[in-house]
């Protein structure tokens, strides 16, 4: 890889990227935890893995960076647009990989174009564990192409275009979220009524011989990353809004996937242990 890049949040994600695909001193890294000292020692050692440069601003981690890779909370990315968008190069790609909303994405691209930036609607469409730099990527907007290939040269393998409009990528995303972590938050209301009633090896068998393995790592994800994964069905719900679809189980899924994620503790191995974890929390009516 021969261009620079800057990463705007340094989490799960941008972790994961930057060491799978060793970009190392071409990256510079901004992260609002850096700003909050109870958070920014496991940041400084995560960025010393990764062998990246964290900046303490936005700005000197935007300054002269050709691509700019967005990758905080849901609930950020309009802000982290608005804050970037004044200090991007003239003509810097900004990939907006967030979960969120078509319209909040076309309210960022907003910002970054009538800055002098290019916006690429970027949707993340699985886990980036562990697929890392493998994970399917759909772009969209009218710098889609040039997005398609700033990504590819940063080494992502599966990068698709799906348009010039901004918000289809999105669209694609959060749409598809309905069903996946609608059905994550089924999986928990459904094993823990099992779990109450003594039920849950012949229910899960009655599913399928490998559902219980499918329902623990349903709950792992809910437990690990249950907060943000809440943050992004509230897009989901704006788009809904927007289309004129009533959320009425996207409104469930929200609630289920917020207070399995305010838990906090350790995630223990192994489906019965996460069950009685949830149920000793008192979520099993939540």
């Amino acid at each position: 890889m021969t261009s620079t890049l800057a990463l705007i949040g340094f989490g799960e994600a941008g972790q994961t990227f930057a060491a799978a695909a060793g970009w190392a001193a071409h990256a510079s890294v901004f992260d609002i935890k850096v700003l909050d000292p109870a958070r920014s020692v496991a940041l400084l050692g995560a960025a010393v893995d990764a062998g990246v440069t964290l900046r303490d601003s936005a700005e000197k981690a935007l300054a002269g960076q050709p691509l700019a890779l967005s990758l905080v909370t849901a609930d950020q990315a309009l802000a982290a647009a608005k804050t970037a968008a004044p200090l991007l190069t003239s003509g810097a790609l900004w990939c907006d990989m967030n979960s969120v909303a078509p319209d909040t994405k076309r309210r960022a691209a907003a910002l970054i174009d009538q800055a002098g930036g290019r916006y690429v609607d970027v949707a993340v469409m699985a886990p980036v564990n562990p697929a890392k730099l493998d994970v399917p990527l759909l772009v969209s907007g009218p710098h889609a192409d040039a997005g398609a290939a700033a990504l590819q040269a940063a080494g992502f393998t599966h990068v698709r275009n799906v348009g010039a409009d901004i918000g289809r990528a999105s669209s694609i995303k959060m749409i598809r979220s309905i069903m996946v972590k609608g059905l994550e938050a089924l999986t928990a209301e459904c094993l823990l009524a099992a779990h109450r009633a003594d039920v849950v090896d012949e229910v899960a068998g009655s599913l399928g011989a490998d559902w219980s393995l499918k329902a623990d790592y349903n709950l792992d994800r809910m437990l690990h990353h249950g907060l943000r994964r809440a943050a992004e069905m509230e897009e989901v719900l704006a788009t809904l809004d927007s289309l004129g679809v009533r959320g009425l189980l996207t409104s469930g899924t929200v609630a289920r996937q917020r207070a399995i994620g305010c838990i906090g503790h350790g995630v223990p191995d192994g489906l019965a242990a996460k069950l009685s974890l949830i149920d000793q929390n008192g979520l099993a009516q939540s």
